[in-house]
This record gives C-alpha cells, structure tokens and sequence, in this order.
C-alpha cells in the first residue's frame, strides 16, 4: 500500500520561505512522477509543481522562479522549496504520485493527507 506523509506546513509572513516534505513507502518510488498539488477554501484543487524521475520538472506559472521541487530517491522523499510567498500562496498542500507526470489532479494514483501553508500579509 503506498503511502505519502507530508510535512512543513506553518505560519509565515509574507516574502519568507518554507520547505515541504513529503515521504513515500510502497512501491519504488525512483519510478514515478510526484506532484505537488494546493487548495485554497472554495477552490479547486490545483497543481503547483512536479517531477518526473530526478530532472525533469514542471511548474504553475504563478510559482515559476519562487518554488522549486525536487526529489531524493534515496531516501523516498520529494520536497518543495517556496520562496518569496505570499498571501495567494496559502492553502492546503498535497503530495501525489503518479506513473507519469501530469497537471491534472484525477490522473494522480495516491495522494497524502495534506499539510496547511498559512501567508500573513
């Protein structure tokens, strides 16, 4: 059974940073895309960034140049940089993975539970 635990959700102010993790176990990760999905009160849920295998990597033109993901196949663990939030930014964050690399959250296998991002302006 696969499983995904993210961790690294807070509080922070606007312009400051966070980094999310997000653990995987249950099948050999190394060979599957993660994505990295958010959703605000109200709204979809949305994509946000992803990575296919180690070097390939896609991004939400509203994170481009402030969010960077990347992954650890040894240690089972994809994470996501965010840099320069801000208030926009603030939502539930969801690590999901996928045999291939997708923007679309129906085509994803598994997902985690979810970890909160809080921006105070």
């Amino acid at each position: 059974q696969v499983q995904l635990v993210e961790t690294g959700g807070g509080l922070v102010q606007a312009g400051g940073s966070l980094r999310l993790s997000c653990a995987a176990s249950g099948r050999t990760f190394s060979r599957y895309a993660m994505g990295w999905f958010r959703q605000a009160p109200g709204k979809e849920r949305e994509f946000v960034a992803g990575i296919w295998q180690s070097s390939s990597t896609r991004y939400a033109d509203s994170v481009k140049g402030r969010f960077t993901i990347s992954r650890d196949n040894a240690k089972n663990i994809v994470y996501l940089q965010m840099n320069s939030l801000k208030p926009e930014d603030a939502a539930v964050y969801y690590c999901a993975e996928n045999p291939i690399l997708d923007t679309t959250p129906s085509s994803y296998d598994y997902w985690g539970q979810g970890t909160q991002v809080t921006v105070s302006s």
